[in-house]
């Protein structure tokens, strides 16, 4: 079982999987075919197509023909994009938002996320049971979130153009971009009579995984509130330090807040879970097959012993998701605040040739007690608080946190 995981490099439950097969290969041997009336000439080396595809592909070939010669604006017949865009129509034609093709520019973007470090507004995508683009969650002091852009709102353009039937990676491309410059949203929020727009400056967003505060309750006991926005790459390297600053603080109680983290990698989810539990199943993977493999605490956690709680809400996706559910099966911690936002899937990512990447849908991940967590069934909370909404200028109380505390007095 675990050479068969080690095999999955990047676990990205928001988002991202790969395999590569070229829906164009026909022969036996690399071919190189010219066009006559299409320059530059295009060099194109075929794979042997795998046995179980039986597909003529003349059809491919005659279209490709016959928009290269006589599609009217010369200019716009690039062979690359049309080479990208065709891979990704056959990506996307799985039904699967969150199996995409990843252009060398888009992967780059993906990548860049998970390292915490990347020009944009600060937004993480992702798509509701209609498959509209929406929110999942902005990240916390962005440009986004000082916009008040919120979890599950969706977003019907940017700048102009319709995100109906919009992949991933697109979406990714056309909010990111060089920090000063500005991108436009058209926002609809359940609740409001009409759509609006929302035009955000580009900022280079840092994102620091973990975070730590110190509460207390009405008794005067000293709690650690770990806030933890991501699971990304640095997320094991900052973990620690915020352990050793709660560990040295010596707080009575602690609050693990996964308010509006979208989540990120597998392992990492592992990590962190590992850190509070002494043993047990933290999630289960259901592959296709049917065939289901456990993932376990796989270190000491130095606190186990913590009265705890979890903070969670709409913005809380995949990799928390799957915190939040094995804690509270574990009877670990109480879960305080909203309904998350419903994504039990786990995508595999690989890099391809020429800097590309696809991201596609491997397994379903559920909790210990075997609950499949996708779509509209997010978690429930163990104690609902729904969060009071600030306008511009607006400080109100932190009303979740605050239930926290008092469940923890």
């Amino acid at each position: 079982m675990d050479n068969f995981f080690k095999k999955f490099n990047l676990f990205t439950i928001l988002i991202a999987v790969l395999t590569f097969t070229l829906g164009w290969q026909m022969g036996h041997k690399d071919v190189l075919l010219g066009w006559q009336n299409f320059k530059p000439t295009l060099t194109i080396e075929n794979k042997e197509p795998p046995p179980n595809i039986n597909i003529d592909f003349k059809l491919f070939w005659d279209t490709w023909d016959l928009v290269s010669k006589q599609y009217l604006e010369v200019s716009a017949i690039d062979g690359q994009k049309l080479f990208y865009g065709a891979i990704s129509g056959m990506v996307s034609a799985i039904g699967d938002p969150y199996t995409s093709f990843y252009s060398p520019e888009q992967q780059k973007f993906a990548k860049d996320e998970l390292n915490g470090s990347f020009e944009g507004v600060g937004i993480q995508l992702g798509f509701n049971k209609d498959k509209r683009l929406v929110v999942v969650a902005p990240l916390s002091g962005t440009p986004a979130d000082k916009a008040g852009i919120l979890p599950e709102d969706l977003i019907l353009k940017i700048d102009n153009k319709d995100t109906v039937n919009m992949a991933l990676p697109e979406a990714v491309k056309l909010i990111r971009g060089p920090k000063g410059t500005e991108v436009k949203l058209n926002i609809f929020r359940e609740g409001e009579d009409e759509a609006r727009e929302v035009s955000l400056r580009r900022e280079t967003i840092i994102v620091k995984s973990v975070e730590v505060k110190f509460e207390q309750t009405q008794k005067g006991h000293k709690v650690a509130v770990v806030k933890l926005s991501r699971f990304g790459e640095r997320t094991k390297e900052e973990w620690p330090s915020g352990v050793s600053e709660v560990l040295a603080s010596a707080p009575q109680a602690l609050i693990l807040d996964l308010r509006n983290n979208p989540g990120g990698l597998l392992d990492g989810a592992v990590f962190i879970t590992s850190e509070f539990l002494d043993s047990g199943v933290v999630v289960s993977q259901e592959v296709r097959g049917g065939g289901r493999f456990d993932f376990k605490v796989n270190r000491a956690g130095k606190l186990t012993k913590f009265k705890m709680v979890v903070l969670i809400n709409k913005g809380s996706a995949s990799a928390s998701e799957i915190v939040a559910g094995a804690l509270r099966d574990h009877q670990r911690a109480k879960l305080v605040g909203e309904k998350t936002f419903g994504k039990g899937t786990i995508q595999q990512a690989e890099d391809l040739p020429g800097g590309t990447g696809v991201h596609i849908t491997v397994a379903k991940w559920l909790t210990p007690k075997g609950l499949w967590v996708n779509d509209t069934d997010g978690l429930e909370p163990d104690i609902e608080v729904k969060a009071v909404k600030k306008t511009d200028g607006d400080q109100k109380k932190d009303v979740q946190l605050e239930k926290a505390l008092e469940v923890l007095n």
